[in-house]
């Protein structure tokens, strides 16, 4: 099994910036990508980020396209979210997801299923005041 643990969240001011951790632990070999969803009040759970770190690339949401930035560490299995020029918009449950073994399909917009990460973190509130 593999925990993943995010932390960062809070309360930030619109255009403010905010930094998401995520760390994890237990049975990490075979880590394929990681990368963070999240959802809104009354929302469905969007895809913000993802690193791949097999072909060392990034994707992104195009609402979060410019704004935020994703990293991270595959020997330390950590990933991090720097968050710029928030917006009220952003307010919401942020999720980190990750795939450790198996198979998956790189093919098309694979990073925004759900299906293909099979770890989840438990969520961090970041909340952006207008």
């Amino acid at each position: 099994q593999v925990q993943l643990v995010e932390s960062g969240g809070g309360l930030v001011q619109d255009g403010g910036s905010l930094r998401l951790s995520c760390a994890a632990s237990g049975r990490t070999s075979n880590n394929l990508f990681m990368g963070w969803f999240r959802q809104a009040p009354g929302k469905e759970r969007e895809f913000v980020a993802v690193i791949n770190w097999h072909v060392a690339s990034t994707s992104y949401g195009d609402s979060v396209k410019g704004r935020f930035t994703i990293s991270g560490d595959n020997a330390k299995n950590t990933v991090y979210l720097e968050m710029d020029s928030l917006k009220p918009e952003d307010t919401a449950v942020y999720y980190c997801a990750a795939r450790f073994g198996g198979t998956v399909w790189f093919g098309g917009s694979w990073f925004m299923f759900e299906s293909n990460y099979n770890y989840w973190g438990q969520g961090t509130q970041v909340t952006v005041s207008s």
